[in-house]
């Protein structure tokens, strides 16, 4: 029971000291901006800690921090086995195939009506189609390696990206081509000094969307199918075992992963489009 109060405490506490930091007159400096959400992850982490042992939930429902930190500790190799296998070959692959590939397909569609008005419905149904769906059938054709994740991830993902590029691509106005068409310069002129930096910004946000949908979509895979490897494979086979830590510290590999991921796209998006006023102040 102390220990219970105690987390209230830690919680009133966290939330009385953000309070004072986000409505200070510092509350606009890079310093603070940071240590809000730091100081929200702490005490959620402490708060989680307390409730758990204060009220004594077991470890099948819910280990402690400190259990999944323990165990991330000691399965450094396993879990970097599974990282390379899931993130670096599956969901890393699938995400420069599948992008690369709908960045490529945009550019005939913006050349072409009937691409245009024949391809982009046809993606959004399979935008639509559940991966339950889809992973098993790629799993069969592909086989149970990564290059089966591959496949899955680039199916999720291109869709998404086509879509967000192809509207990028038509953002420049009338006025604009037609005063790049009365300086006399050819489609790839146009497009590389009007309409490719006018269509970044839409570029990226597909970009962005597609780093979490290749982390979901090479993990899930890996529950229709898997070598005895993988973050998929580890998370399935441990909760059968009741293994919850590991499967919570796959979980924080997965979100670091994820926050790294997508961080780094948004980096170079901002050296890329520092024009652009979503990256102003």
């Amino acid at each position: 029971m102390i220990l219970v109060i105690l987390a209230i405490l830690v919680w009133c506490l966290g939330w009385w000291l953000n309070s004072r930091l986000a409505n200070s007159p510092a509350s606009k400096t890079r310093a603070v901006q940071l240590l809000v959400p730091a100081i929200f992850g702490i005490t959620v982490l402490v708060v989680w800690e307390l409730l758990v042992r204060g009220l004594a939930v077991s470890l099948v429902i819910l280990p402690a921090p400190s259990v999944i930190a323990a165990r991330f500790a000691s399965s450094l190799p396993i879990l970097w086995e599974d990282f390379a296998q899931t993130i670096l070959k599956g969901a890393l692959g699938g995400y420069v195939i599948g992008c690369g590939a709908a960045f490529l397909t945009a550019i005939l569609v913006d050349r072409s009506d009937f691409l245009r008005r024949g391809l982009l419905p046809v993606g959004n149904f399979v935008a639509a189609l559940p991966i339950v769906g889809t992973a098993p059938i790629l799993v069969m054709w592909f086989g149970f390696d990564w290059h089966s994740k591959a496949a899955v991830v680039v199916v999720m993902v291109f869709f998404p990206m086509l879509v967000n590029t192809v509207a990028g691509l038509r953002e420049t106005s009338a006025m604009q081509r037609d005063l790049m068409q009365t300086y006399a310069a050819t489609y790839w002129q146009s497009f590389f000094k009007l309409r490719l930096p006018a269509a970044l910004p839409f570029v990226f946000n597909g970009l962005k969307i597609s780093t979490t949908l290749a982390l979901i979509g090479a993990i899930v895979a890996e529950f229709f199918g898997s070598p005895t490897v993988g973050m998929g494979f580890r998370i399935s086979t441990s909760v059968g075992q009741l293994a919850l830590d590991m499967v919570w510290a796959e979980i924080v590999v997965a979100a670091l992963a994820g926050s790294a991921f997508y961080g780094l796209v948004a980096l170079i998006e901002k050296s890329f489009t520092f024009w652009h006023p979503s990256q102003r102040g």
